[in-house]
């Protein structure tokens, strides 16, 4: 076995070493934290948050999110992910299904009016479904079943009855409730 040579790394000190300046980018809030995109700025929400954020809750629906399941909040409003580019969000707060949660882990009160109705099917619409709820519930806080059948949302699933039950649950106080 060969003898190990020890090497030196020889440290100067260069004053001439100046940082860079920090990127130029997008800056917004997602569930309450700051993220800055340094990426292509036509990049859309939905594949910043899938692919970069690693937030999969958004689903793809389409490329004109004609299902509803890439809903998300846009300063309050629900709106497709997909149809957003990164470009128009700086100094915007966005939510995902990820971000309804309460810090403690406790439960919106549409997400637990989902549960208390088993509306959830295969799963994949229910991101979509609980972000238009939460919006629809905050402009009409007592909605009826007209409100509830223009939502842009599609299941395929046949969850649509069970919806209609938890947004009208919550709308009446009774999520978490028997």
């Amino acid at each position: 076995m060969a003898p190990v040579q020890a090497q030196a790394v020889t440290v100067t000190s260069d004053s001439s070493i100046v940082p860079e300046k920090i990127r130029d980018g997008i800056d917004l809030e997602i569930n309450g934290e700051h993220y800055r995109h340094t990426g292509d700025p036509q990049m859309p929400l939905l594949w910043y948050l899938r692919d970069v954020l690693r937030l999969t809750g958004t689903k793809y629906g389409g490329e004109h999110g004609q299902n509803g399941a890439d809903l998300v909040l846009l300063d309050g409003k629900a709106v497709s992910a997909i149809d957003q580019p990164m470009t128009k969000l700086a100094g915007r707060q966005v939510v995902t299904v990820e971000g309804l949660a309460g810090n403690d882990g406790s439960l919106h009160p549409v997400q637990q009016a989902f549960v208390d109705e088993d509306a959830i099917g295969c799963g994949y619409c229910t991101p979509g479904w609980l972000i238009a709820a939460v919006d629809l519930l905050r402009r009409k806080p007592n909605p009826g079943d007209d409100d509830i059948d223009r939502l842009p949302n599609l299941c395929r699933c046949g969850c649509q009855t069970r919806v209609r039950s938890a947004i009208k649950r919550v709308a009446a106080g009774k999520a978490g409730q028997p």
